[in-house]
């Protein structure tokens, strides 16, 4: 690594370096004022979910995803969710956005609607799918929240590096190689994200629906952890729970082998999902009884993304034109802050990436793969939890134990070179200053979100539910009185409607049943 950051630091690579691009999805939950989950249809105001590009929902009707375009720096990154959301609130109706990750009172599953997208076989598709998840894993699951961190680096970027590395393969070939190094690289060191950003530390009883828990009790309306970091990584969180009996693991040594694992996994009926049936009493309660529906349904930290073209699934977008960006899925939705994610989070996120794709990245075996997955259930749960110890590989490729602190400490301070050519590239000190702030959270754990989270309960007598009500009406006071220019407004306006009639266009231009679009999805190779 410390070759390739004096090859950097001695070409003129730094205005390349400077072009990355930066995009969030932000996932929030609509609930009442009291705290139940909205049982409205998504605003009429806010457009189409099947075709706005920025204002859309995920599994529920009530989980809104914010989605900014791919932005040139972490200021304008900001400013667009801002604008998104302050747009939301504009045309929000004695609701608000829940502000942490994990969901507020759950009703029992029936509590949470399903996202409705039209009439369209696209449509139909998309509900039908989020219909087998919850068959699959249950609604309650469905319905955490997380932050999204999307990073590509620039096209010039790649030609100077590559030719700065005296690579010869074909560029795409040479950018979707670095890209699966970066994962890999992403996926060794993703406990960090937990342990620094993590902000679910504790969750409402009506989460659980009374299944029992070894989580502790706070009060008598939350369970705990007193060193979790992120329960929403953890046991309790989503997770492919079923991965071991099903017996699909992604592999990560190449673009190829990625696709083949997503392939075989979509493609392998599961015995546990027939049970659950296809098409029952003239209603589709799945997509397929396949181990995944589709490739989405694999749950990682981290995935390789292609931007989609038409009806096409993302194994074969990445198998045709490989790797456009890095999605990082970790990040816990903030509560202290309106946006969900502040700005030294972002800046400590792109230098991570920087890191991540100039650090050594040796293909992943089982024994690491174990490591990882045991690794960031550890963090999940006992993040904070003074002399906790950690595995990784060492020099001679067996497992070691290692101080969660030690090996904290030792990431953080090799990404201060990293933060530096940063600095210099984007002429600014705010990704040296990222770094130093969160190896201060690595000697005092006192200063993550996820202490500040419980320490905030404490001292206010109240319970998860409490906590996240109140941050959440502060957030909602942020918005109202914080202005959109009318070029915004009517911007977002536009984007509504014309998502509107795009809808309507798509359904007019359905010729063939629904069985018929999903053979030829399948199909599509």
């Amino acid at each position: 690594m410390q070759q390739r950051l004096a090859l950097l630091a001695s070409s003129d690579i730094e205005e390349a370096l400077a072009a990355s691009k930066i995009g969030l999805e932000k996932e929030s939950l609509r609930v009442l004022p009291e705290g139940g989950i909205a049982q409205t249809p998504h605003p009429v105001a806010w457009g189409s979910p099947l075709t706005n590009p920025q204002i859309t929902t995920d599994f529920s009707e009530a989980l809104t995803e914010l989605v900014t375009p791919p932005c040139n720096s972490v200021t304008e990154v900001i400013q667009s969710l801002d604008d998104i959301q302050n747009f939301i609130y504009r045309n929000l109706d004695n609701e608000i956005l829940w502000a942490t990750s994990m969901p507020c009172v759950v009703a029992g599953e029936t509590s949470i609607p399903l996202a409705r997208y039209g009439s369209s076989n696209a449509a139909q598709m998309k509900t039908v799918y989020r219909r087998g998840l919850g068959l699959r894993y249950g609604r309650a699951m469905q319905v955490i929240a997380g932050v999204h961190f999307n990073y590509s680096f620039s096209d010039e970027f790649w030609r100077r590096y590559q030719k700065l590395l005296k690579n010869e393969e074909p560029l795409q070939d040479f950018i979707s190689d670095q890209y699966m190094g970066l994962i890999r690289n992403l996926l060794r060191y993703g406990w960090l994200v937990p342990y620094l950003f993590g902000a679910s530390p504790a969750v409402c009883k009506s989460f659980l629906n009374g299944q029992r828990t070894m989580l502790q009790d706070f009060n008598d309306t939350t369970y705990f952890e007193p060193y979790a970091t992120s329960l929403r990584l953890g046991n309790v969180g989503y997770q492919n729970n079923k991965e071991d009996l099903a017996g699909i693991k992604a592999c990560y040594d190449s673009l190829d082998a990625y696709v083949e694992s997503m392939r075989c996994a979509i493609n392998t009926p599961c015995p546990v999902y027939e049970e659950i049936g296809v098409k029952v009493n003239g209603e589709y309660l799945q997509l397929n009884s396949n181990i995944l529906q589709i490739e989405n349904e694999y749950y990682s930290t981290v995935r390789p993304k292609q931007i989609l073209q038409g009806n096409e699934k993302p194994s074969t977008a990445l198998k045709k034109r490989g790797i456009a960006y890095v999605e990082l899925r970790s990040v816990d939705v903030n509560a202290f802050d309106p946006h969900g994610i502040n700005f030294e989070q972002l800046h400590f996120l792109e230098v991570f990436m920087l890191f991540c794709l100039l650090k050594t990245s040796p293909k992943l075996d089982r024994n690491e793969m174990n490591a990882i997955d045991q690794n960031l259930l550890l963090v999940a749960h006992q993040g904070r939890k003074p002399g906790l110890d950690l595995q990784r590989v060492n020099v001679e490729n067996s497992l070691e134990k290692i101080s969660l602190q030690d090996w904290a400490s030792e990431l953080c301070n090799k990404m201060k070179p990293v933060a530096s050519l940063l600095d210099r590239a984007n002429y600014c000190e705010n990704y040296f200053s990222s770094v130093k702030s969160q190896i201060a959270s690595v000697f005092d754990p006192d200063l993550t979100p996820s202490a500040r989270m419980l320490a905030d309960m404490k001292e206010n007598h109240e319970g998860f539910f409490h906590h996240a009500q109140r941050m959440s009406t502060h957030h909602y006071q942020y918005y109202k009185t914080h202005t959109l220019s009318e070029e915004k407004i009517k911007f977002f306006e536009k984007l509504a409607t014309d998502s509107l009639a795009k809808q309507k266009q798509i359904e007019a231009d359905d010729t063939i049943s629904f069985e018929e679009y999903l053979q030829n999805y399948f199909n599509e190779e």
